[in-house]
């Protein structure tokens, strides 16, 4: 892979997954998940896990840290969701 492809496969992978932090910042502060949908969480960590270890397979270095770092924020706002409701 060239390295054009690989700077605009890390940049795709740092917009995607930032975009994740303004709903973790917001369900740490206001202490409140209700209007999230725990069916829509689950299984979006569970496919970005999925996306991590294909990511691993193929040996793309932006697909595996992007989805490293989304499944952890998602992962807390699933967490968050189950504590705080």
């Amino acid at each position: 892979m060239n390295t054009n492809t690989t700077a605009i496969g890390f940049i795709a992978a740092i917009l995607t997954t930032v975009s994740f932090l303004p709903q973790v910042l917001k369900i740490w502060q206001t202490r409140s998940a209700k209007d999230v949908s725990l069916g829509m969480y689950f299984f979006f960590s569970f496919g970005v896990a999925l996306w991590m270890i294909y990511g691993i397979f193929i040996n793309s270095w932006p697909v595996i840290l992007s989805n490293f770092i989304t499944l952890i924020l998602a992962g807390a706002v699933l967490v968050m969701k189950l504590k705080f409701g």
